[in-house]
């Protein structure tokens, strides 16, 4: 975050309004106050007497703060690491600084599992409802909260260092469910509720998932190639474009070395059905976001295709993904209602047995 010339000559001088760092670290106001007064976290010198006036090292301490909630640790443990460095760097640090001073470490503890007393009922590592940015969470993990923080504050660099920690720590599957599943619905709600505000939000997060998910396909796809097993064929349903969450499939099944083939988004039901008949997959996944792009009818017509050689044909296994689908099914589809349920019906020996055994060469029969 840079300063236009004539703000880094007031900041010089006397420092920056609490307005301006609030605008510039993405937090309101109001939080700054708070922390002034709860943690000790304000201006050495206010000019006037009066006027809050934040000068570099002040403001280095405070995009510590930041940091370190985003990190998942408590407020008032934060405050206590920010103050912590901000004695112990010596020379001023730089305005707006977007990482730690060096040496300065985040404290292991079990903040990711620890209860709220304050928070009847909540399940370990779900504290509060709220992230401290405005973000209706609920009931979900720390790192949730520190993910939206960063977010809301579009610290690009601290969004992507929360994902990639979430995945080491967990694994694809239980990040994707209850670290980016939870965050990525809190956005959309806001954004919804609040008119045009929070969209620069949900695409910062949206596409750093993204990134994540394809890294972790890209990492395992390159460890191995199974050409003799038909793949998984994933495809968003004509009109859908929603593909994070077959970008999680897609980065699971390839951590399973399960081989897939993702079409992506709005995938035309020609191109769909010429895929299916080409590749023979063993399985399909229709994903379908809203009611309006479930289509039942092309889903009961793919489950209803059979390819491979004369006298041994077989058919595909549909999966009907996504919250578009409400409690429409028919013959043969099954109804995964999750990411890890989706991957243990395809992985289920009974999905893979006929499919499995079939060469490449005669699927393209229909």
């Amino acid at each position: 975050m840079e300063l236009r010339a004539h703000e880094e000559a007031e900041t010089a001088g006397v420092g920056v309004s609490t307005g301006f760092l609030a605008r510039k670290l993405g937090v309101s106001p109001t939080t700054l106050r708070s922390w002034d007064r709860r943690y000790g976290l304000g201006p050495a010198v206010r000019a006037d007497g009066r006027h809050r006036r934040w000068a570099p090292d002040d403001v280095a301490m405070v995009q510590e703060m930041c940091r370190l909630t985003a990190a998942g640790l408590p407020p008032a443990e934060a405050a206590r690491v920010a103050k912590e460095a901000a004695r112990g760097s010596g020379a001023a640090a730089p305005l707006l600084v977007a990482r730690a001073p060096a040496g300065v470490r985040i404290p292991e503890r079990s903040s990711v599992t620890a209860r709220r007393p304050d928070t009847p009922g909540a399940r370990p590592g779900t504290p509060g409802s709220r992230s401290g940015t405005g973000l209706p969470l609920g009931d979900v993990r720390q790192e949730c909260r520190g993910l939206a923080r960063a977010a809301v504050r579009l610290d690009a660099l601290a969004v992507q260092e929360q994902l990639t920690a979430a995945v080491r720590t967990h694994g694809l599957t239980r990040a994707w469910e209850e670290v980016m599943v939870p965050t990525l619905r809190a956005v959309g709600r806001k954004w919804e509720s609040s008119g045009d505000r929070y969209v620069e939000v949900e695409h910062l997060l949206s596409w750093h998932v993204s990134a994540t998910l394809r890294h972790v396909y890209v990492s395992a796809a390159g460890q191995g190639r199974d050409t003799v097993t038909p793949p998984v064929l994933l495809a968003c349903l004509p009109g859908e474009m929603h593909t994070l969450p077959l970008e999680a499939l897609n980065a699971a099944l390839a951590e399973r070395r399960v081989p897939v083939l993702t079409l992506g988004g709005a995938v035309p039901p020609e191109a769909l059905m010429t895929a299916v008949q080409r590749v023979g997959p063993s399985s399909v996944v229709l994903w379908s976001q809203t009611r309006n792009t479930a289509n039942l009818p092309l889903a009961c017509h793919i489950a209803a295709t059979r390819w491979g050689v004369r006298g041994a044909r077989t058919r595909s296994q549909v999966l009907l993904s996504g919250p578009g689908w409400g409690r429409q099914s028919g013959p043969g589809l099954l109804r995964p209602r999750h990411l890890a349920e989706a991957l243990r019906l395809i992985a289920a020996p009974e999905s893979r047995d006929g499919a499995g055994r079939l060469a490449r060469s005669g699927a393209a029969e229909a």
